[in-house]
């Protein structure tokens, strides 16, 4: 049965236990974090890519840090979980035949396979149009009611039916993007209905980035968390279009994309056959290797089988690219040693203040920059039961810019988090801010998303724009300035001249969040109607001892 407490109550609990403990305890030690940082993103651990030298130094330090800090293994009597990941890459790609038409590889479409198969082959798959390819009973939404997919190649609509609202009112939340909008759900859910091939539909808006990004992203090698039998329970090939080579499928069918589109956001849409065949081939090589996830646990004082996580991820990309200088190490600085040094510094601060109640759960994962891949198998084998895990916290680039008045709140309005979050920056004297590009759907691209669509109630936090130093143009002007110079560069290095002060202030505001989840009795639950609300009943009415 779920335990769900009155937003009063759970506001009286939280703003209780969060006040009394950020009283009584030792503050987070900002040189461990510097420590932490400066160590992670040196140039010995050469951007701690998996697999690599650079990963055997990782891991080692934080399984040193850990035990410092006063923490348990958290995987029985070991430190590490083994997550097992396959490398697929594509070629000797044929053309995209759609009826008589033809399309390149690369300009026109891109596809790749998540089995592990030595070669895929498309041939004569009839192509069906499912609209935005959602199936959300819990809003009235089936794209495949009627529809008998197996043989079949699903064309898919990016986005959800509302995205181009102004608002955030509609059946799925308006401009907000919800999980059914991105292009992970689609190919489940594809793979779901039997469906021999996947094919998204690009729009730059829609999708929040152009077809540059799709092309390079989706070619060459492409990693996976092996998670058994060989992806056979995957489609054959999952794969884009681009909006061009849609408007000409789409006339070469005798109808209009736009007005297809239009049709397709509404409740009354029906999956529509295009008519038309579709083949392709490409071969597969592929190999499989082992990464770690490091996981340590602070044991509960009352109710130790009860877990709150932390998760943030160790990983970067190695060397890349050099800058002008000839450097060719992706040192990951900001994204992401500061939330590795944060699952350091905020596990020695809660071992320093005394255990909670429940069991807190430092989880470092690997594999981030390849597609959450270390989260994804903690999620698919958790250690810790995720019925039994109340809630948690993931950080990912905590940023460096100086106090602000307010943090950046992605998946706000969603479950009743939000009365934990509000309480605690009111101790803080801050505000929540929301999410400034909704339709980008960041909620669902970190971390902590794995466990969120299996249930488990999770912040995404992120630092404030609104800086006390500079205001909102500074704090913008300031990230503006590292997305176009630092991010995923040999550029985003430590700096002994950073201003710690807002990093310390999140550290803070994730301090306060732990221990009200770790000494409150309530199991903080998704709002009705969220498209996690029923994946978490589910879990919970299975559960004997959980939520």
């Amino acid at each position: 049965m779920i335990r769900i407490a009155a937003p009063l109550a759970i506001l009286a609990l939280a703003a209780c236990s969060t006040a009394e403990e950020a009283q009584v305890s030792a503050p987070v030690s900002l040189e461990t974090v510097q420590n932490a940082v400066r160590t992670l993103s040196s140039d010995e651990f050469e951007g701690r890519m998996p697999g690599t030298a650079g990963e055997e130094l990782t891991v080692n330090f934080l399984v040193e840090q850990f035990e410092a800090a006063g923490l348990q293994p958290g995987n029985g009597d070991s430190w590490l979980q083994e997550v097992p990941l396959v490398e697929i890459t594509g070629s000797d790609y044929a053309p995209l035949t759609v009826g008589d038409l033809s399309f390149e590889q690369g300009s026109d479409w891109v596809g790749v396979s998540y089995r592990q198969t030595p070669s895929t082959s498309i041939e004569n798959s009839e192509l069906v149009f499912v609209g935005y390819g959602i199936n959300a009973p819990e809003r009235g939404w089936n794209d495949y009611e009627g529809v008998d997919m197996t043989g079949k190649t699903a064309l898919i609509l990016v986005n959800d039916p509302d995205f181009a609202s102004e608002g955030l009112e509609g059946t799925f939340n308006g401009r907000a993007m919800t999980y059914y909008g991105r292009w992970t759900y689609k190919f489940e859910e594809a793979a779901r209905q039997g469906a021999t091939a996947a094919l998204i539909v690009h729009e730059d808006f829609a999708a929040s980035y152009g077809w540059n990004v799709v092309e390079s992203s989706w070619s060459g090698p492409q990693a996976y968390a092996d998670t058994g039998g060989d992806g056979s329970d995957q489609t054959a090939m999952n794969g884009w279009v681009s909006n061009a080579t849609a408007a000409s499928i789409f006339e070469a069918a005798g109808m209009d994309l736009s007005a297809m589109v239009e049709a397709a956001s509404q409740p009354d849409f029906e999956a529509v056959s295009l008519g038309m065949p579709v083949s392709t081939s490409f071969t597969n090589s592929y190999r499989r290797y082992t990464s770690n996830n490091v996981i340590g646990v602070l044991p509960g004082t009352s109710r130790p089988d009860e877990y709150v996580l932390h998760t943030a991820h160790w990983d970067h990309l190695g060397r890349c690219t050099p800058n002008d200088e000839g450097d060719d190490i992706c040192n990951g600085a900001v994204d992401n040693a500061t939330g590795t040094a944060a699952l350091v510094g905020l596990a020695q601060a809660h071992a320093e203040a005394g255990a909670t109640e429940r069991s807190l759960v430092f989880l470092a994962v690997t594999a981030e920059e390849q597609g959450l891949l270390g989260a994804e198998y903690y999620a698919s084998n958790p250690v810790f039961p995720l019925d039994q895990t109340v809630a948690g916290i993931n950080m990912d680039g905590i940023a460096i810019r100086g106090e602000t008045r307010d943090v950046n709140v992605r998946g706000g309005g969603k479950s009743e988090l939000d009365e934990y979050l509000n309480t605690a920056l009111e101790a803080q004297g801050r505000t929540a801010s929301p999410d400034p590009a909704p339709e980008a759907g960041y909620y669902y691209r970190s971390d902590h998303f794995p466990m969120v669509k299996r249930g488990v109630p999770m912040f995404y936090v992120k630092s404030g724009l609104d800086l006390v130093d500079g205001g909102t143009e500074a704090g913008e002007a300031a990230e503006a300035e590292y997305r176009a110079n630092a991010y995923h560069g040999p550029d985003d290095e430590y700096d002994e001249n950073w201003n710690w002060d807002g990093l310390m202030q999140d550290l803070d505001l994730y301090f306060r969040l732990a221990r009200a989840l770790g000494n409150t009795e309530d199991w903080p639950e998704w709002n009705e109607g969220d498209e996690f609300r029923a994946v978490r009943e589910e879990s919970c009415a299975a559960s004997e001892k959980g939520c």
